[in-house]
């Protein structure tokens, strides 16, 4: 697999924003940091055992990945603006240690060796899946595929706020297939939209994609659609394209990909988003409903607040 990655580290004032009040809440757990624990470790005897470490180990890396974003926002506020590569055998976990090592002025020594501590403990993470994705290929399709935690009647009394809502930036792409995609026409046309912003190289992004095509099948029975915006796809990249669309086939998912110019409006809120997977829910006026949903849907709480917020579109579409 390739694992060269390349990560936009600008962070706009809109993210900031936008998440502030995530963030601030997630920092208060800066009492507790030390001590998060690891995951499991020890070597597999057998594809069952390894399936069941190789889940184990995304879930821990999602946790980590979505835990004090307020302090993960401030890494990327400071590190370099502009794109960062991530050279061949190199992992996500090492982007972020040298994010933080540049950046390590700006954090008191608690947040910095938290941070330290997180992104070596995501680093083996990532070398520990690789290496178990290698010696058992067929775990790669079979992970994270128990079902996905949704509420059976979530709370639809309180319908958006207009007043308070922000645009999704407008594009006019193209799917992975080559068909013209405009954001005017795709809103529009569905009574809610769930955009999942992605790369073919993360792992928690990898592990959910069978669980979006699932809801992707389910909103379309209630005149939805989910579509996936994979980052390395920006600009019509032919060998990215060629393997997201190899990793989508491999987990089935089916859903609709689009990408779109870098320097669009578009291209330039995707350099916004510090982490991933990160999924937005967009109602039929294009407008941004709700916070952005960091982390994996696999996880219960992503995937709670995401159903609520679905249900909350779709509730106020039929009002």
């Amino acid at each position: 697999m390739n694992r060269k990655r390349i990560l936009a580290l600008a962070f706009a004032v809109l993210m900031v924003l936008a998440l502030a009040a995530c963030g601030t809440k997630n920092n208060d757990k800066m009492g507790d940091m030390s001590g998060n624990g690891s995951a499991m470790t020890g070597e597999p005897k057998t594809a069952e055992e390894a399936l069941a470490l190789h889940k184990e180990l995304l879930e821990r890396e999602n946790a980590l990945l979505s835990e004090n974003t307020e302090l993960w926002e401030k890494v990327f506020v400071e590190a370099d603006k502009g794109m960062a590569m991530i050279e061949d055998g190199k992992n996500y976990g090492d982007f972020l240690l040298d994010t933080v090592e540049a950046a390590k002025e700006q954090f008191t020594d608690k947040e910095y060796e938290w941070l330290k501590e997180s992104a070596t403990e995501i680093s083996n993470i990532e070398n520990k899946l690789t290496e178990l994705e290698e010696k058992y290929p067929e775990i790669m399709q079979k992970s994270m595929d128990d079902d996905m935690s949704m509420p059976a009647g979530s709370d639809t009394s309180n319908p958006p706020d207009d007043g308070s809502m922000q645009k999704f930036p407008a594009f006019e792409g193209k799917d992975l297939d080559g068909n013209t995609v405009k954001s005017d026409e795709l809103f529009s046309g569905n009574a809610v939209t769930v955009v999942n912003f992605w790369f073919t190289t993360c792992n928690p992004c990898v592990g959910e994609l069978s669980k979006l095509d699932a809801l992707n099948k389910e909103l379309a029975e209630k005149g939805g659609a989910l579509i996936g915006v994979n980052t390395f796809t920006l600009d019509g990249d032919e060998a990215a394209i060629s393997e997201a669309k190899d990793v989508l086939a491999k987990k089935g998912a089916a859903y609709q990909n689009v990408y779109f110019d870098s320097d669009g409006e578009a291209g330039k809120f995707t350099t916004n988003i510090f982490a991933y997977p990160t999924t937005y829910v967009v109602d039929r006026s294009g407008n941004i409903v709700g916070e952005p949903i960091v982390g994996a849907i696999t996880e219960k709480k992503q995937a709670e607040t995401l159903q609520k917020l679905i249900e909350q579109v779709l509730a106020a579409d039929m009002g």
